[in-house]
């Protein structure tokens, strides 16, 4: 994380004596990462966290990847997917590699059990639906639009308050979409999921004057901190491609105090802040987060290229050496045909992609863009899975078959003719 925070009571030094109001010493644990060397944060639990037992092995997490030899583009179709599991068993990997797996969730109940993903930082999404994440932490109040980045090791639940008839989109019914939908997007390779460093100052790790976003911008854990109960507590973790189940006969989530630069966070969307220019820009610019061989942005609502003859909407461009995947969130995409909210577009390398044929034109003189979409761009080939492939769109590679400019200037088929 990008900077220190302290909740709850602790210490005034590290790893000496803290005790509870029996008498009784806090356990101490300190949840660090690379080898001490990374990001830490200290944990104050009133019972010893190793104290776990009824170990069990439950299934596997791995996905299954089909049409691994086949480089097309694909639209996939997401609001064709129904209500599944809780917020983390309803989880369907859609795409993924050795560094990422993207999935989709519309929770259809809500989780009796504990979750810590001991295998990778996770970085959701929300696209729709509210509720709060009660994480060992402390609590988050979560949002549509919120971007929520859960560290590897932590231990959490989620729960979603019932979703609003309103609030619902019109082609999801309540059966279908009880509570909400999310992305997740968690990193399989180790790395953590994390500001662009160059959003970063070197010297004192605090955001720059020209990032697009700041501290005031992130939402850190806050009360109810800690539970104080006794009982059966079921806990699920993620390791080993495996979900695993182990029993606490006490709350898991006992921290009374914290402090240290390693916890979860919200960022809503509507708090980035465009970067725009006379002509269009990189997707770099719209970078969020990232971690290693994968970046992910949010093409948030802004002004458009200004310059009096800009293009205003992508021009065409070859993933030479990466595959960029796109989640339509809301407003009108103006470079695409036939995409809409909850689509999921997938452009890999090697193919150019650019904008659909007679957008260039349609965009010229806008001056303001209303979309929002999620971006991952990855630097190894994404695979979808069985459940991509069941809502994939067949037609789309087809989509760009068309003349860009209609005769224009006394062209035809490529020929110059008479006007």
């Amino acid at each position: 994380m990008p900077y220190y925070i302290q909740r709850g009571n602790i210490p005034n030094k590290r790893h000496i004596q803290f005790r509870r109001p029996d008498g009784a010493l806090y356990s101490e644990e300190v949840f660090g990462t690379e080898g001490f060397a990374g990001p830490t944060s200290t944990l104050y639990h009133i019972h010893p966290p190793t104290q776990v037992s009824g170990w069990k092995a439950m299934h596997t997490t791995a996905p299954e990847y089909v049409e691994t030899d086949v480089l097309r583009m694909r639209h996939m179709l997401s609001w064709k997917m129904k209500a599944k599991g809780d917020p983390v068993s309803g989880r369907r990997v859609v795409l993924g590699n050795s560094d990422v797996e993207m999935a989709l969730c519309q929770p259809a109940h809500g989780m009796d059990y504990h979750f810590k993903n001991a295998q990778g930082d996770e970085c959701l999404f929300i696209h729709f639906g509210s509720g709060v994440v009660r994480t060992m932490f402390g609590t988050l109040k979560f949002q549509p639009r919120d971007f929520i980045v859960i560290p590897r090791g932590t231990i959490y639940s989620m729960e979603f308050n019932p979703l609003a008839d309103a609030d619902r989109p019109a082609n999801a019914t309540r059966e279908e979409m009880p509570f909400g939908k999310f992305i997740c997007f968690e990193a399989v390779n180790g790395s953590h999921v994390l500001p662009p460093p160059r959003y970063i100052s070197k010297k004192t790790s605090q955001f720059l004057e020209d990032a697009p976003y700041c501290e005031r911008d992130l939402r850190v854990p806050q009360d109810p901190l800690y539970y104080d109960e006794r009982g059966s507590f079921e806990m699920r973790i993620k390791a080993l491609n495996r979900m695993h189940r182990y029993d606490f006969d006490y709350h898991p989530l006992d921290v009374v105090g914290w402090d240290g630069c390693y916890y979860p966070y919200c960022f809503n969307a509507d708090e980035f802040q465009p970067i725009v220019g006379m002509v269009h820009l990189p997707p770099p610019i719209h970078q969020v987060f990232e971690a290693h061989n994968f970046v992910i942005c949010a093409f948030c609502p802004r002004p458009l290229d200004f310059h009096p003859n800009a293009i205003p909407i992508p021009y065409n461009h070859s993933n030479i050496d990466s595959d960029e995947v796109m989640y339509y969130v809301q407003g009108e995409y103006k470079a695409r045909r036939g995409i809409g909210v909850g689509s999921i577009s997938l452009h890999p390398l090697g193919i150019p992609h650019g904008p659909h044929p007679g957008t260039i034109e349609q965009s010229l003189g806008k001056t303001h863009t209303d979309e929002l979409a999620v971006m991952c761009d990855t630097f190894r080939p994404l695979m979808p899975t069985k459940e991509a492939v069941e809502i994939d769109d067949p037609e789309y590679p087809e989509s760009w078959k068309d003349e860009h400019f209609k005769r224009m200037l006394g062209y035809t088929n490529g020929v110059a003719g008479r006007a």
